[in-house]
């Protein structure tokens, strides 16, 4: 089985507790990854990796700290997964639950003539729409999304798309989990295990997490509002458009 690695800040030690219960329960042999700390950050090291002038243009929002140093977290493990001379890696944040036995399916995903760059083990959504299945084992599905869905809670990376991804990942411009979700820019394949085997688990950080320092930054003024839901609902139309054209005529993806 591939190896895991686990993303933690080294101040939130009740959740890495929490991971390593689980995944030693299920004898998964793991790697903490040494989070990258976004809020420490300074401008010239942001500057480096972080493309405003892209996000201003491209995107709904420009990426507050910790959004960049999540993205630095997952391009460490991509690092060490491209390195270490195995053929992929799992790679966990350190906020899931387990809800079925994982190992054996690490076991089936690692065994397997892999059709796929990356295999997410969590979506939002539980039945999403898919555009190719085949069985997993005989409860679970291994199926390739029509739209990538967000959040990389858990997942599987060859260390070709590791590789890759590193070669081409700086600098960025929306978050990690948003950059995937538009696979024909990176030239990546994404499937996703259904039903999920893991969940999101208990978020408290001692950081504090994305979501609580994205709002507490919000301008509340009406037209700060209107500009922001304008922008979005822009994107979105933007993205679909985008994802049906590269699904109907680039379906090697």
């Amino acid at each position: 089985m591939w190896h895991s690695y686990l993303i933690n800040l080294d101040k939130n030690k009740a959740r890495l507790e929490n991971s390593a219960r689980q995944l030693d329960a299920e004898n998964i042999a793991f790697t903490r990854i040494d989070a990258v700390n976004g809020w420490a950050m300074d401008e010239k090291q942001i500057e480096n990796v972080y493309d405003a002038r892209a996000a201003r243009q491209r995107y709904k929002y420009q990426l507050i700290k910790p959004e960049i140093g999540c993205y630095l977290s997952h391009m460490e493990a991509w690092r060490i997964i491209a390195e270490s001379g195995k053929n992929g890696g799992f790679v966990f944040e350190d906020d899931f639950e387990i809800v079925s036995p994982l190992s054996p399916i690490l076991e089936q995903l690692s065994d397997a003539d892999q059709d796929w760059d990356i295999v997410k083990l969590f979506s939002i959504k539980e039945n999403p729409k898919n555009i190719k299945s085949e069985k997993l084992d005989t409860i679970h599905d291994i199926v390739t999304p029509y739209q990538v869905p967000t959040c990389l809670l858990g997942y599987g990376i060859t260390a070709s798309a590791a590789k890759h991804l590193l070669e081409t990942s700086v600098p960025f411009f929306r978050p990690v989990d948003e950059d995937h979700k538009f696979f024909w820019e990176k030239d990546i394949k994404v499937s996703l295990v259904t039903p999920s085997p893991i969940k999101v688990g208990d978020q408290q950080a001692q950081t504090g997490t994305i979501g609580s320092e994205r709002s507490s930054g919000i301008r509340t003024s009406l037209m700060a509002r209107i500009a922001r839901s304008y922008k979005s609902v822009a994107y979105q139309i933007n993205y679909k458009l985008r994802l049906h054209f590269h699904r109907k005529f680039r379906k090697h993806l």
